[in-house]
């Protein structure tokens, strides 16, 4: 099988032995390539992602945040974590696309060194290949996802027809890195200490603060604070402790570790993309700022146009506000198709 990017090896089993796994809505994969790691290497990894929609239909790949996995939309066996724009007839129709999407490099805790978001781009290059398609109809990225897929159209833009970054960078900032240094610095801690669960549990509870706004808190959670035995504790206390823990008992201190800092890693000149994109972003997140989608849009070498939308919900505003972003979506890819 010709590969566009030689350094990437794909193991050749037949095609049926990859979608080993299959539900009526989608059908799941599992590959093993060998993987020309930026910092950690050449290593040999396996990539779980599952595909949904037609056959003859134009390919998505759509991907989220650290958090986020393979399963976007919803079906028989739960919900996906983008249910309300993947999907029959949402903003991203499956049953008129195909779409595509990973599990991250790193995501199951098996990878502790570290993982450039270029190293997840190059990953989803490879599947491409497994699966001979040549060419992308569009890559539609939230979050991290949004620098992943960046990357993408830096290093594989030749098979891509347009863009999508919502929330998403050309580089961290320097806020933002702050605040996740600290979160793992708390992780690294509980490690030493025997309280990983807590430790990942407070990260994330960290994490929601810099997610959404001071103005979501003012209107949820505006009542005094109230003694608990000789202990105060503050209206937002529950919520947070539910977001942590829920979080804890589902993600692993290595996973959490090398995504967190794989998103401090992202590092690339837009002048060397040239694919038409859409960069979305929200005026009220405080990690990508708007004035870092401004210079990533001025800067970019091709086709481009920014949305701002305007949320309580901050950086989570592409998984809260969902008719603003399928309207931004429906319209990117219609120009796509």
């Amino acid at each position: 099988m010709s590969l566009s990017s030689p350094h990437v090896h794909v193991e050749t089993a037949p095609l049926a032995a990859a979608l080993a796994f299959a539900t009526p809505s989608a059908r799941r994969f599992l590959l093993e390539l060998d993987l020309p790691m930026r910092h950690a290497g050449q290593r040999r990894l396996r990539v779980r992602g599952q595909w949904r929609g037609p056959a003859d239909a134009p390919w998505v790949v759509v991907a989220g945040g650290i958090s986020a996995g393979a399963k976007v939309a919803s079906d028989e066996r739960g919900e996906g974590w983008w249910p309300a724009q993947v999907g029959p007839g949402r903003a991203i129709d499956t049953d008129r696309r195909r779409v595509l999407a990973i599990d991250w490099i790193g995501a199951d805790g098996s990878l502790d060194q570290p993982i450039d978001p270029a190293d997840q781009a190059d990953a989803l290059a490879a599947v491409l290949d497994r699966f001979e398609v040549p060419r992308l109809s569009a890559f539609v990225g939230a979050s991290y996802g949004a620098m992943v897929g960046l990357q993408f159209a830096a290093r594989h833009g030749h098979r891509l027809d347009r863009l999508v970054a919502i929330s998403g960078a050309h580089r961290p900032h320097p806020y933002a890195s702050a605040w996740r240094t600290l979160q793992r610095q708390v992780v690294a801690l509980g490690r030493e200490e025997g309280q990983v669960s807590r430790a990942l549990s407070l990260a994330r509870q960290w994490a929601m603060l810099s997610y959404r706004t001071p103005e979501e808190f003012a209107a949820r959670f505006d009542t005094p604070a109230v003694l608990d035995g000789e202990r105060a504790r503050v209206a937002a206390e529950d919520y947070l402790a539910h977001c942590g823990q829920r979080y804890a008992a589902r993600w692993c201190s290595t996973a959490f570790l090398r995504l967190s800092e794989s998103i401090d890693l992202q590092q690339l000149d837009p002048g060397g993309i040239t694919v038409p994109t859409t960069v979305v972003a929200i005026a009220e997140d405080r990690l990508v700022p708007l004035s870092d989608l401004q210079a990533l849009v001025e800067s970019l070498g091709g086709p481009a146009r920014l949305r701002v939308l305007r949320s309580p919900y901050g950086h989570d505003a592409f998984l809260k506000e969902d008719a603003a972003v399928a309207r931004v979506l429906r319209e990117s890819l219609e120009v796509a198709a």
